[in-house]
């Protein structure tokens, strides 16, 4: 099995069976984000303890890149800091732009799947919707 057969099996397995996709009572913060080019739109929530991300979750539709990218963007983060979090996300941003190093790109584990959409420009929206409404949730935008 080469690389790129591998991600798309990533990508489908967190598409299809998203591990995060549910309803979370009490989150700590909850927000909408929204792709108004595509219509993607997604409610991420999280729950923090002691600046340490504890549980996230979301709801919502869209494509299968944009959902499976939040579905494994809450799994990379929970049991992070909030810094650790927005750190990653700047990383996963590097990474669709096309300037992340290898070293960092390790670092977004199963993440790192979505790193040729960075070649196709009407799809960068969708991947980047979950880690850009986690970063406007927790402060930076």
């Amino acid at each position: 099995m080469d690389t790129k057969e591998l991600y798309r099996e990533i990508l489908n397995e967190h598409n299809l069976n998203p591990i995060h996709k549910i309803e979370m009572d009490s989150p700590t913060f909850c927000l909408e984000g929204v792709n108004p080019s595509c219509g993607d739109q997604i409610t991420l929530q999280m729950k923090l303890e002691d600046n340490k991300i504890i549980d996230a979750s979301f709801t919502g539709s869209g494509c299968a890149v944009s959902q499976a990218s939040v579905d494994m963007m809450a799994d990379l983060v929970i049991g992070k800091t909030k810094e650790e979090a927005l750190a990653l996300a700047d990383i996963f941003d590097k990474m669709i732009k096309g300037t992340v190093t290898e070293e960092d790109l390790e670092q977004l584990d199963e993440a790192a799947a979505l790193q040729d959409i960075s070649h196709m420009p009407a799809r960068v929206k969708c991947a980047m919707l979950g880690w850009r409404t986690m970063k406007e949730m927790l402060g930076t935008k």
